[in-house]
């Protein structure tokens, strides 16, 4: 292989995912020889202080290695992290910088993550509430894991709302469990088969309510006819 079919190894790109990202970039930097000028700072002369043409040459050399570094950083990063560390100077105040405010970042997502797994694991379907606000308030916290770093798959997902409907949902529960397969049924599907048996039931009480109706109305038609009757009888 010729030297100008070399491919060249990508810049890592910043994800949000700091200790991940480090590790690749730290990497990356060694194989271009880069390393030593983000653990030290580029060598400065004193004013007045003369050099030896040996000295001045180290000198040039390591300032040209941090410009190329800092070329490799800024690569790595997108504008609104650039923005907030573009007066940095050396490519070691680039790399201390990220350090600090990506890592306690790094720690607050923990945090949020810990609390989201603790509201994930007691969500339960509330008495009253329709199947497309549980199903907007799981996901909700799905996506509010996945945002910190955390994914939740559909069997996860699938398999919490099936354990965590209202008792009225217990018969359609069990006929999902017996004939389909939770591994591979999607969210979609699982929140289209509720719907159905929701709106069945909907249907079923709405049919209750309107025949108790009918019968309370005629019941009481057919009393005062009874009665009206007898009096006319009586009188006559």
């Amino acid at each position: 292989m010729s030297e100008n079919s070399f491919v060249q190894p990508a810049v890592p790109k910043f994800d949000g995912h700091y200790d991940h990202w480090a590790m690749l970039m730290e990497n990356f930097m060694r194989s271009k020889e880069y390393w030593g000028v983000v653990e030290n700072e580029v060598p400065t002369t004193a004013e007045g202080v003369g050099l030896t043409d040996a000295q001045r040459k180290h000198i040039d050399d390591q300032k040209l290695k941090d410009l190329k570094a800092k070329n490799y950083l800024f690569q790595a990063l997108d504008r609104s992290i650039l923005e907030t560390i573009i007066h940095k100077d050396t490519t070691k105040n680039i790399w201390d910088s990220l350090k600090q405010k990506c890592q306690g970042s790094s720690r607050v997502k923990r945090a949020h993550l810990q609390a989201l797994r603790k509201e994930f694991e007691i969500l339960h379907m509330k008495d009253g509430e329709s199947v497309n606000e549980y199903f907007a308030r799981t996901l909700t916290i799905a996506n509010k894991m996945k945002v910190n770093g955390k994914k939740k798959g559909d069997v996860a997902v699938v398999e919490k709302i099936l354990r965590s409907l209202t008792p009225k949902f217990d018969y359609v529960v069990c006929s999902i469990e017996e004939f389909k397969d939770t591994d591979t049924l999607t969210i979609d599907e699982l929140q289209s088969s509720l719907l159905v048996h929701e709106q069945r039931m909907s249907y079923h009480i709405e049919e209750e309510h309107a025949l108790k109706i009918t019968y309370a109305t005629q019941s009481g038609g057919r009393g005062r006819g009874r009665g009206r009757g007898r009096g006319r009888g009586r009188g006559r």
